[in-house]
């Protein structure tokens, strides 16, 4: 990938382009939580998926204890990349979703190390993430990165210790 990634928080400016990214690149269960809605993406999942983005624009100290950010390359929105305080002092759980086109070029790693980096200058210690092991996608991301990964079962959970790796920022 020769562009720069760069997170941006999600807000009202962007929330629009990254419902237009999802929409026309992914399957609504793997942007947003499940809702009772008719399937696809219908306006009811359009306005849930609005109102579970705007949870996060508070950011790590607000209600949900989530930050998330719209990934962006050369300008363009195509994705989201969140962290989520855990119980754990100094730990974050991330989750990430890239559109279709953009999956397989470097942008989930890019995004990854910036967000380490954000988690970092948040006085952060760990992020965790969870997939699957069907996820090669997800799986080579989290490798990239200096994860270690734990497998259980189908499940693989994904530790990356802040304190081992030196920030960029």
């Amino acid at each position: 990938m020769t562009k720069t990634v760069r997170l941006e928080p999600v807000d009202e400016r962007n929330l629009e382009p990254l419902l237009s990214v999802a929409v026309a690149e992914a399957e609504p269960d793997d942007v947003m939580p499940p809702v009772d809605a008719p399937a696809g993406w219908s306006h009811a999942r359009r306005e849930a998926f609005r109102d579970y983005y705007r949870t996060g624009m508070a950011g790590l100290d607000g209600p949900t204890q989530t930050a998330m950010y719209a990934v962006l390359v050369g300008g363009e929105v195509l994705g989201m990349i969140r962290m989520t305080r855990r119980a754990e002092p100094g730990t974050v759980e991330t989750g990430i979703w890239l559109g279709r086109s953009a999956r397989g070029q470097g942008v989930g790693a890019a995004a990854l190390r910036e967000l380490l980096d954000l988690a970092a200058a948040a006085g952060m210690h760990t992020v965790v993430a969870e997939t699957t092991r069907d996820n090669a996608g997800a799986v080579s991301v989290l490798r990239r990165c200096g994860a270690k990964l734990i497998d259980d079962g189908d499940a693989v959970r994904a530790e990356i210790s802040l304190d081992a790796i030196p920030p960029a920022f």
